[in-house]
């Protein structure tokens, strides 16, 4: 008999704008992320962009007037509403500096099984990027 799950995966992680065509070309330009569609939903549009690899989830921005940057308080320390995971941390790091994105500094937990900063997109939002020993390796969508 085979297993039967109720969720096999994190399907997408939603992430607000006040200005959907300028948070598009900023996660295309700075993330390079690649554009897959926009549609209107519920009174506001929402855009559906996509990582470079096969089973990566999609990131989806929401427009709404409603301004707040999304950021989780931690026993009362900021910490980021996701973690996007890198290969090479350093390479990120730099390219996100070069792209004037501004970047807090890397940290390295432990030994060195894992490095991470913090960054804000053009709204705001506090995100993470992260690697660790422990990841996932993927496979590169062709053309992603």
């Amino acid at each position: 008999m085979q297993t039967q799950y109720l969720f096999n995966r994190v399907g997408c992680h939603y992430i607000s704008t006040t200005n959907i065509d300028e948070s598009i070309e900023w996660y295309t330009k700075k993330l390079g992320l690649k554009f897959i569609n926009q549609f209107q939903d519920r009174g506001s549009f929402m855009a559906v962009l996509h990582y470079p690899h096969k089973n990566a989830i999609a990131t989806v921005l929401i427009e709404t007037k409603d301004q707040q940057p999304l950021e989780i308080i931690r026993n009362g320390i900021l910490f980021p509403i996701a973690s996007l995971a890198c290969e090479n941390i350093e390479y990120t790091h730099r390219q996100l500096i070069e792209n004037e994105v501004a970047v807090q500094e890397l940290i390295t937990l432990g030994n060195g099984e894992a490095k991470y900063f913090y960054f804000r997109d053009n709204m705001n939002n506090l995100l993470e990027a992260s690697w660790s020993i422990w990841d996932q390796v993927d496979e590169f969508t062709p053309g992603g």
